[in-house]
C-alpha cells in the first residue's frame, strides 16, 4: 500500500532560505519509485521530513551538519510486559521496535551510522542514545566506523520506573555515547556552559565544577506530553544540555529518528541553530509540529524564563 503524504502550508516564502540548497539537493535526486522525499513541514531554523531516514540522508551532501543526535529503535518488542506510571504495560512500541536478530539489527545500525559519518563536518559530532539492547552495537560500530568516542553519559533517571519481576536490578539509567567524526579534527565543546551553567535538578552536579559524566535528568514532564508522547521521548532538558554542550550559534543539528521531535523542540528553545528532524510515522510528525507552534507562540519573556 503505498504510504499517505500530507503537507503543511507556509505562511512565510522567506522561511524557505535556509533550506533552499537543502531541498533542492534531495530533490534532484530523488526517483519516480521513491516516496516524496521534500519536508513535509519547513521554516527558517526548524524542517521535518515525514519518510524513512536512510532515504532522506542518502541524498544529503558529504560534511554538511554539524551534530546529530540519534535515538534509534532499541529492538526490544519482545511481548514482554514493564511498569509505566504504575500499571503493568506491554513492552511493544511497534513494528519498527522488534529485532530481526543480532546480525540484521547490527547491519541496521552500521547502515544509519555509516551514512551518518558520511554526512557529518569533519569536526562534527554524533550522539548515540540507547539501552543495553541496543547501545553496545551501536558504540561497536562508532569504533569500527572510524569514529573517536570522547565520552559515555550514564543519564540517571532518579523517576525511573520500577522492576516488576522483582528479579534484577531496576533500570534506571540509559548510555548516551559522544563521538567525533574525525579524530584530528577539533569539536566544539561549551566547557564554561556546562562548568558554569545552572542545572538546579541535577544533584550530581555542582556549583562551578566540571561537568561530570552522570547526568541527573528526569524523564519527561506532563507538558512535555500534551500534544502526545511517543513510547521513548526524552526530557527536552536532556537535548537541551547535549546540544549547549556541542553545537555553537548557527549550527546544523539532524536527528534521524526524530520522534515527537524532542530535539528541534530543545534546539528553538535555545535559539540561534537549524534543526532536521526525520520520522516516519505521520502521527508523530503531527506531535513535533504542535509543539513547534506552541513554542513558537510564546513571546520573548517566556522563553528567556525557559533558558
Amino acid at each position: 500500500m503505498k504510504k499517505k503524504s500530507f503537507s503543511y502550508k507556509i505562511s512565510k516564502q522567506s522561511d524557505f532560505k535556509f533550506f533552499d540548497s537543502l531541498v533542492s539537493y534531495v530533490k534532484k535526486y530523488e526517483s519516480v519509485e521513491k516516496s516524496n522525499l521534500t519536508p513535509v513541514f519547513i521554516t527558517s531554523d526548524f524542517c521535518l521530513y515525514n519518510a524513512d531516514c536512510l532515504a532522506v540522508i542518502s541524498r544529503f551532501p558529504d560534511n554538511y551538519v554539524d551534530m546529530i543526535f540519534a535515538d534509534p529503535p532499541y529492538k526490544l518488542s519482545n511481548n514482554g510486559f514493564t511498569c509505566h506510571a504504575g500499571r503493568m504495560v506491554s513492552v511493544n512500541k511497534g513494528k519498527w521496535d522488534s529485532s530481526n536478530g543480532f546480525d540484521e539489527d547490527l547491519k541496521f545500525h552500521e547502515t544509519w551510522i555509516s551514512e551518518c559519518k558520511r554526512i557529518l563536518k569533519p569536526e562534527g559530532t554524533i550522539w548515540i542514545s540507547g539501552t543495553y539492547h541496543s547501545i553496545y552495537q551501536c558504540g561497536y560500530l562508532l569504533q569500527k566506523l572510524g569514529f573517536h568516542i570522547l565520552n559515555d553519559i550514564a543519564w540517571f533517571k532518579p523517576n525511573a520506573s520500577p522492576n516488576l519481576s522483582c528479579r534484577f536490578f531496576t533500570a534506571s539509567h540509559e548510555s548516551l555515547l559522544w563521538a567525533r567524526k574525525d579524530k584530528k579534527a577539533k569539536h566544539y565543546f561549551d566547557y564554561k556552559m556546562m562548568k558554569e551553567g545552572h542545572f538546579p535538578n541535577d544533584f550530581v552536579k555542582k556549583n562551578n565544577k566540571q561537568m561530570r559524566s552522570v547526568w541527573v535528568i528526569g524523564t519527561p514532564k506532563p507538558e512535555e506530553k500534551k500534544f502526545g508522547k511517543h513510547p521513548t521521548q526524552k526530557p527536552v532538558e536532556l537535548l537541551r544540555r547535549i546540544i549547549l554542550s556541542s553545537t555553537d550559534k548557527n549550527s546544523i543539528i539532524l536527528d534521524p529518528f526524530c520522534g515527537s521531535g524532542t530535539t528541534g523542540i530543545a534546539s528553538k528553545i535555545i535559539g540561534d541553530r537549524k534543526f532536521i528532524g526525520i520520522e516516519y510515522d505521520e502521527k508523530y510528525i503531527k506531535t513535533a509540529i504542535s509543539r513547534y507552534n506552541e513554542i513558537t507562540r510564546m513571546n520573548e519573556s517566556q522563553l528567556t524564563l525557559i533558558k
